[in-house]
């Protein structure tokens, strides 16, 4: 399917597939929202905790433009905080359209494109020191193919939106993220769809709606106890 670059409301870059008619990240503002959703209302909400762990492992459902990675690299950077991150994409953009995100010209501090460029161009199933305070390591696969030894602090799920993905917002995926993850670890997603918040309950999580990002009244935050 073919993929194109939009500019959304914030000035950053998401990608359409018109075929689909979705996109990956708000036309209210890419980066806005992705700052948002899983930096503010996950990453940081782990931080600002007094018994935050040595190292945060981190599971991302959908890769896809890399701009989640980015902004939490910049954020193991900025709070010296050693990071673990996984991600799964089954299909990664081609190498033309990564090249003309505009993230790190958008986020400015200096050195990000290199270290973006490396997101999208190292290794698939590789484990990756990126930076002394980022390790990274990303599959090409689906959910269902997907296996790993890890147990993780936080869950970024960010998958397309339970119309376009039903198989992805089931009791029994969130029944095996709950397994994966460590007591206390944190998912979060930008749906607050009452059928997601339903599975996300029936699988053990506590789930929370939170303020969502511009333009969306609300989002999930659901914790393992």
């Amino acid at each position: 399917m073919k993929k194109e670059i939009i500019v959304t409301t914030d000035g950053s870059h998401s990608i359409a597939i018109p075929e689909m008619g979705v996109t990956y990240h708000s036309l209210h503002g890419a980066i806005q929202e992705s700052e948002h959703v899983f930096i503010e209302a996950g990453l940081q909400y782990i931080i600002k905790d007094g018994k935050r762990p040595t190292e945060i492992s981190i599971l991302e459902l959908g890769f896809g433009t890399g701009l989640n990675a980015l902004l939490t690299l910049a954020a193991a950077e900025k709070n010296r905080q050693n990071i673990y991150y996984e991600t799964i994409e089954p299909n990664p953009l081609e190498q033309e359209l990564f090249n003309a995100l505009n993230y790190c010209s958008q986020l400015q501090p200096p050195g990000l494109q290199p270290l973006f460029n490396r997101l999208h161009e190292c290794a698939w199933d590789t484990d990756i020191a990126l930076t002394p305070w980022f390790h990274f390591k990303k599959s090409r696969t689906g959910f269902a193919g997907f296996s790993t030894e890890r147990v993780f602090n936080l869950i970024y799920f960010d998958a397309f939106a339970p119309d376009i993905q039903p198989e992805l917002w089931t009791v029994t995926v969130f029944k095996k993220l709950y397994d994966n993850m460590l007591p206390g670890a944190v998912l979060t997603t930008y749906c607050s769809k009452s059928i997601v918040r339903r599975a996300m309950a029936e699988a053990g999580f506590v789930v929370e709606k939170i303020p969502g990002p511009p333009h969306k009244r609300e989002m999930v935050r659901a914790v393992k106890r």
